[in-house]
C-alpha cells in the first residue's frame, strides 16, 4: 500500500513541475558571474534569428578595447536547432565563431571559438 502510495505521489510530482519548452525565449537581460551583461531580442525575417547588445562589461574583459562595444549589438545568430543560435561575436578586437544556447528558462549559455580554441560563459536572466 505504501509503495502504491508512493508511486502516485511520484507521478504526481512529475506531472507538476513546470517543464522547459523547446521555444522558450531568449530575449531579455543576461548577466554573466563577473556582472557582464546582454540584451537579446529576436531579429531579422520572421524574428527568429538572434541579435545581442552589450550593456556593460565588467572583470578581465573591461579593457578600453572591449568597453567601444558597450551599446553596441555584437552577437548575431541564426537558428540551427530548438533553442540555439550560431553566427558570430565581435569582441576583443575581433570576431569569433558564436554559439548561443537557451540551456533553460533562466540560463544562457554563450560559446565563442577562434580557430579551435572555445570558451562558454553562463548568463542569468536578470
Amino acid at each position: 500500500m505504501m509503495k502504491t502510495i508512493l508511486a502516485a505521489a511520484s507521478i504526481a510530482a512529475l506531472f507538476a513541475v513546470p517543464t522547459f519548452a523547446q521555444d522558450a525565449s531568449p530575449e531579455g537581460t543576461w548577466k554573466d558571474r563577473w556582472g557582464t551583461t546582454f540584451t537579446f531580442s529576436l531579429c531579422g525575417d520572421g524574428n527568429t534569428n538572434l541579435c545581442g547588445t552589450l550593456n556593460d562589461i565588467q572583470g578581465d574583459s573591461r579593457t578600453e578595447e572591449n568597453l567601444a562595444f558597450v551599446n553596441q549589438q555584437v552577437v548575431q545568430g541564426v537558428p540551427t536547432g530548438p533553442n540555439k543560435w550560431e553566427g558570430n561575436i565581435s569582441l576583443n578586437g575581433g570576431n569569433a565563431k558564436a554559439i548561443v544556447e537557451l540551456v533553460d528558462a533562466n540560463t544562457l549559455k554563450i560559446t565563442g571559438c577562434q580557430g579551435i580554441l572555445c570558451n562558454s560563459i553562463d548568463y542569468a536572466r536578470t
